[in-house]
């Protein structure tokens, strides 16, 4: 079934309501104690507190999950709470990682700072090619956390190769797919054994929900949610589950106008001379423009370019003069957003890490909405033309 069918048919609901019930509560009752016994033993298909379960979340929980390819998705508080879940449930005391140099900013600090220090899991950060990580093995590695494409320098790493190397040495592997979403890519059929989503992004996509996701085999799933899911409490709530369920629907839709408008806005950006080079995986002049197609069938709307001069004065008036562009944090919304990482990066990095990253003064990163083309076009021209 295509995804348009698969997230525009739902079973059937009471009174024949066109959209799913909205279940907002904490708790759910039942007739006797044998019927809550019961329950109890059925830790992952009844709903007894929504902490644990409940019919909403679920019903988003297995529309994910079917997109993706996946046998169960758990749903998450947050991008971060789904992550250190993912995270935890595949690692003991002592074990190994190895990750991205360019990995997510909180995942990392995750990574670098909280897991040493709480279980003694240290990481190795490499660049995420197959060879970078047979480097870095040791007899104590366990997990191998990828995203691809990063959302920092738009890097992508050979999911199939690196997933087959980790599975050989007995390792296993997450891949952050948020970029790409089950749409374009299927990270799963490439062989990870979990995907994590910001599900703030795309898979939400009104810039009005916080959310993450976790998407693997019925195994790991069910596990994960009575153990990191129940214990660590940061389950989905059943407003924003609904929220998603809205989302969901116009998901594809979505996906093919912020695909089209974004290769607009990143050919006109490549053209321009007062942008040094344009970080997007869908143009072929994309260093990873070969394994971009062959793991991707498309291409969202996050981006990043270099602009000409790295002096801060100019920068910030280009950052300063965009008046279609919403200056925030995140991505993957109907609305377009603009963001330096130097911002940041300059609070939470010494000065040295910026070339170790491939970030300059000069970096902006936009994320393209669903606005017209045209005029985002207009508006980076008159912005670029302070510069």
């Amino acid at each position: 079934m295509k995804p348009d069918t698969l997230l525009n048919q739902d079973p059937v609901h009471p009174h024949g309501a066109a959209a799913p019930p909205l279940h907002q509560t904490s708790t759910f009752g039942f007739d006797s104690w044998d019927a809550i016994d019961a329950a109890f033993d059925d830790r992952t298909g009844t709903a007894i507190y929504s902490r644990q379960m409940n019919p909403t979340v679920s019903l988003a929980e297995e529309k994910l999950a079917a997109l993706a390819g996946a046998e169960r998705a758990r749903l998450f508080g947050s991008g971060m709470a789904a992550i250190s879940a993912a995270i935890l449930h595949c690692l003991s005391a002592g074990d190994h990682i190895i990750t991205l140099t360019n990995v997510y900013g909180p995942a990392r600090s995750f990574m670098s700072s909280y897991l040493p220090e709480k279980t003694g899991c240290r990481t190795t950060f490499v660049g995420g090619t197959v060879e970078d990580v047979r480097e870095a093995w040791t007899d104590r590695t366990r997990l191998v956390y990828l995203e691809s494409p990063s959302s920092a320098v738009f890097g992508l790493q050979d999911i199939e190769a690196v997933s087959g190397l980790a599975h050989e040495r007995g390792a296993r592997v997450i891949v952050d797919n948020t970029w790409a979403t089950p749409v374009f890519q299927k990270t799963l059929a490439l062989g990870a054994d979990l995907e994590v989503h910001s599900a703030s992004k795309y898979l939400c996509g009104h810039s009005d929900v916080v959310a993450g996701a976790v998407l693997g085999s019925r195994a790991d799933l069910d596990a994960l949610a009575v153990r990191e899911g129940e214990l660590l409490g940061a389950k989905m709530a059943p407003f924003e589950a609904w929220l998603m369920l809205r989302s969901l629907r116009t998901l594809p839709a979505r996906m093919r106008q912020h695909q089209e408008s974004a290769f607009r806005v990143a050919e006109y950006l490549e053209q321009h001379r007062a942008v040094r080079t344009v970080r997007y995986p869908g143009l072929p002049s994309f260093p990873q423009a070969e394994l971009a197609a062959r793991q991707m069938s498309g291409f969202t709307a996050l981006m990043g370019f270099q602009l000409a001069t790295d002096d801060i004065a100019r920068v910030k008036r280009f950052f300063d003069g965009l008046r279609l562009f919403n200056r925030a944090v995140s991505w993957g919304g109907h609305d377009s957003l603009v963001y330096a990482p130097a911002i940041s990066y300059a609070k939470e990095h010494a000065p040295e890490r910026f070339a170790e990253m491939g970030i300059s003064a000069g970096d902006i990163r936009i994320s393209v909405g669903l606005e017209d083309a045209e005029d985002l076009i207009a508006d980076l021209e008159q912005a670029l033309s302070r510069i």
